[in-house]
């Protein structure tokens, strides 16, 4: 009960919240489109533009290339990740409910598999350790290296632009030799096993991603183009601060005007808040359950009573939960846009009026 209570009270936070921050986001973003400079020439730095929000698309450009020497591998990207997996245990959990002399039990087995891991998986918490142990650490750590300094054009990315750079795709290693004489190249792996084949416990395989590739000069292909909406400072690209309070960095791959970014973010934007709406929902409803479980359990000894009442109980959490969303989410709206408001609120009120629409007169019971 008093977890259902959290939950029943956080869900409140989470509605009335998020329907503020979709509208202040959307405001943010209707500003920032009717502001926007587009900038035609990327290659020269324009003082006329400094501290405006400016949109400009480009190939991306780094400094240095990334390498992780321990493997002899280089390569031109804003980001070079090493995913080290290491061959182990993997335990199982199955459970099923059964009665017995009018009790419900629960009997659980356990199987076990070898797979490749990319965390280590702790086999001190098996349920049978004997014949399963994994080891408790790998000797090869997975990383990420970032280029410190990324171009598009003339301009420099805030660190902000660089993080969204995030598209990794896995790095052919088919013209790259065995770094070690105990490391096997198999595929787009490096294997640190006597048979890759048929791997044993503690082996471990390494593969290579990357994303935001940069340059003319590398072998898989030429540079990855963006398109960034940011503020101009000097010859930097960093976040700009609009009125509604919302921040604005945007970065998206590709080359797209500034109408199809600022786009993407609104779907992106609505996709969140319905996405949070949903999950406050959720909250409410489990909250609720959780909250009168206590009249399940007081006629859990009544099979055909206790199934009846939960049945109620979850049709009442449904109603109540879907009621009190609605009316968070039009207070949500009061602010902002009052006419809307009125109409989710009198929404709210529909499960409970269908509700008590089913309920017959007294003189019919």
């Amino acid at each position: 009960m008093l977890i259902g209570l959290a939950a029943f009270s956080l869900s409140f936070y989470l509605l009335f919240t998020n329907e503020g921050r979709a509208l202040k986001t959307a405001t943010s973003l209707d500003e920032g489109l009717s502001l926007v400079v587009p900038l035609d020439n990327i290659h020269s730095v324009s003082q006329q533009n400094e501290g405006k929000l400016v949109h400009l698309s480009g190939a991306l450009r780094t400094s240095k290339p990334l390498f992780d020497p321990s493997y002899g591998l280089s390569i031109h990207a804003v980001k070079l990740k090493r995913q080290v997996e290491m061959y182990q245990w993997v335990e199982y959990e199955d459970s099923k409910e059964y009665e017995e002399n009018g009790e419900v039990k629960k009997e659980t087995r356990y199987s076990y598999n070898t797979e490749w891991k990319s965390e280590v998986v702790n086999s001190r918490n098996f349920d049978r350790e004997i014949g399963h142990k994994n080891p408790s650490a790998m000797a090869v750590e997975s990383f990420t290296a970032i280029a410190p300094d990324v171009q598009v054009g003339s301009f420099f990315l805030s660190k902000g632009l660089i993080e969204k750079i995030d598209s990794f795709k896995q790095m052919s290693l088919s013209k790259l030799e065995d770094p070690h004489a105990d490391i096997t190249r198999r595929e787009d792996y490096f294997y640190h096993s006597e048979n890759p084949r048929r791997p044993e416990v503690g082996d471990l395989r390494v593969s290579f991603f990357y994303a935001g590739l940069s340059g003319d000069k590398s072998h898989l292909g030429p540079a990855d183009v963006v398109s960034v909406i940011a503020r101009q400072r000097g010859d930097q690209l960093v976040s700009y601060q609009t009125k509604s309070g919302d921040v604005l960095q945007i970065l998206y791959p590709g080359e797209l005007s500034a109408e199809e970014v600022f786009q993407k973010e609104h779907e992106s934007n609505t996709m969140k808040t319905w996405g949070l709406r949903a999950a406050g929902w959720l909250a409410m409803f489990l909250g609720i359950n959780l909250m009168t479980r206590i009249l399940h359990t007081l006629v859990d000894w009544l099979p055909v009573v206790r199934d009846l009442v939960n049945i109620g109980l979850k049709a009442f959490a449904f109603c109540t939960a879907t009621s009190l969303s609605l009316l968070t989410i039009s207070v949500g709206w009061l602010f902002y846009r009052p006419l809307w408001a009125l109409l989710i609120g009198l929404l709210s009120a529909v499960p409970i009026v269908i509700a008590k629409s089913r309920v017959p007169p007294k003189k019919h019971q």
